[in-house]
């Protein structure tokens, strides 16, 4: 029998339709995953599941039982646990008092020790050493993840639902996370793995739910489903179609040329050409070193660079010069350096260039800013409710076309793109990858990092590989491989 049942689900906020009518079963012992775009209503469909919603209409049955009512208490209590995208954790606490909090005790004093240790043993048993007494505000994101699934693992629990768990994981951590998420597999516990990363899926699940628009589309077995087939369920197109036609040639023959880089993982300085025209990739392995070149390039650290920007010398100064200069950079966590979260879409694509909308006593021409951002809202495609919605309203590829946005208000000469579609849905990311190729073809100097092997391909021109802060191969389009990118990221070439 099914574990969970789900029948007809339907979801409104203030008439807007987000679940239309969705059917799903998972079984003890599977990992099932969820898969559709942004604003496709995973998001919603978890939180009905978890309690944090109310369905407007159909019918939950857990263990063969219906729920007449739900909340996050009640789930809980049935041994259903939810990691959502965004951490839960308390940043003053302790890893310790995180993974134990609102567990409850029947003592009348709290035994530290005996908490600690707990919390050591159970971090062990899922493969990863963490300081338990130190204080979540210092740990990396990635530790932070696994902090959160101890959380969830410190009760009993058989339902798991794990939301974009990957997003922050490095190689390493994945690995691990698929071995533990394989032995509750094992254990009869039911795992809801959402993601956008079809290897990930195809690699570690048991069924796929693809969801579109509110409904469910189908269910398929994942050892009977190709990647290119799920990317047509959807969006209704094939992989081959996301990315842009590539136009590339040497426009005017003009280069950017960077001599004598030095980045805080480089031990011998770095040496870069960008042709104008052309998207070059930087491949390579997380922790690599290749953020720190973007940083390096953007002034983000003291450095004696030289810059040949058409046969002009450009001091490599502070990120405020850089912008100055003609450069933007997208970086790789746009929630915490990418956008203001709180502040106005308006705000945060019109922040990079006030000039432009500032009269000479420096007030703000509210008339001009929302003639100029409506524009770049309408070229980029933005789905946004209005332009005064805060930028945290809006779905993460919606949220990096804004980021793209405010730089495109200054015109840039060089784009740094960091990760461009890190936790976008894979219809967004198809947008995004057609406005960066049309930059590129507008001539803008583009520098892009990217983890995701078909990305990095399938969007650059050439690839530089990065190993240990350095620069050690480069790659033409004709000779792009995966494997090959692999064995030199590693250094088994």
């Amino acid at each position: 029998m099914p574990m969970l049942k789900l029948r007809h689900i339907k979801k409104y906020f203030a008439g807007v339709k987000a679940l239309e009518d969705v059917n799903l079963e998972v079984t003890s012992g599977e990992i099932h995953a969820l898969l559709g775009e942004n604003g496709a209503g995973k998001s919603t469909l978890m939180k009905v599941i978890s309690g944090a919603h109310l369905a407007d209409e159909g019918e939950i049955i857990f263990e063969n039982k219906p729920l007449l009512k739900t909340s996050p208490s009640i789930s809980k209590s049935l041994g259903i646990s939810i990691i959502y995208q965004e951490f839960s954790l308390v940043e003053d606490l302790s890893v310790a008092e995180n993974i134990y909090l609102g567990k409850g005790s029947s003592m009348k004093w709290l035994n530290w020790n005996h908490i600690n240790k707990s919390a050591e043993v159970l971090l062990h048993s899922l493969g990863f050493q963490i300081n338990v007494r130190q204080k979540v505000a210092k740990l990396s994101i990635a530790e932070q993840q696994i902090v959160e699934i101890a959380k969830a693992l410190s009760s009993d629990v058989k339902l798991l639902i794990l939301d974009e768990p990957s997003a922050v994981l490095g190689t390493a951590e994945l690995a691990k996370l698929f071995v533990l998420l394989r032995s509750l597999r094992d254990r009869g516990v039911a795992i809801i793995y959402i993601s956008h990363h079809l290897d990930e899926l195809l690699e570690l699940t048991d069924r796929i739910t693809v969801l579109k628009d509110g409904r469910s589309v189908e269910t398929v077995f994942t050892k009977d489903i190709s990647k290119d087939d799920l990317v047509t369920l959807m969006i209704g197109r094939s992989i081959s179609q996301m990315y842009p036609q590539k136009r590339y040639t040497a426009l005017d023959g003009k280069q950017i040329q960077i001599n004598n880089l030095q980045t805080v993982m480089s031990v011998e300085p770095i040496s870069l050409i960008l042709n104008k025209g052309e998207i070059l990739g930087i491949g390579g392995l997380v922790g690599a070193g290749r953020t720190e070149i973007l940083d390096s390039l953007f002034g983000n650290y003291n450095n004696r660079a030289e810059i040949i920007i058409d046969n002009k010398k450009m001091v490599l100064r502070h990120p405020k010069g850089m912008i100055e200069g003609g450069w933007g950079m997208v970086p790789e966590d746009r929630k915490r350096l990418g956008g203001i979260l709180p502040m106005s879409i308006k705000e945060n694509i019109s922040l990079t260039n006030l000039g432009k909308i500032s009269n000479r006593w420096g007030f703000i021409n509210l008339r001009k800013e929302k003639e100029i951002v409506l524009q770049l809202i309408q070229k980029l495609q933005i789905k946004i409710g209005s332009m005064d919605d805060p930028l945290a309203s809006l779905s993460g590829g919606n949220q990096q076309k804004v980021i793209l946005a405010k730089w495109l208000n200054v015109a840039p000469q060089v784009l740094l793109v960091d990760e461009p579609t890190r936790g976008v849905d894979v219809g967004a990311r198809a947008e995004i990858y057609t406005i960066i190729q049309e930059l590129a073809d507008q001539g803008v100097y583009i520098l892009m990092v990217s983890s995701d092997m078909d990305e990095l391909m399938g969007l650059s021109d050439r690839i530089v590989i990065v190993r240990k802060g350095q620069l050690i191969g480069e790659l033409q389009k004709s000779d792009f491989s995966e494997e090959i990118i692999l064995r030199m990221a590693l250094g088994a070439n």
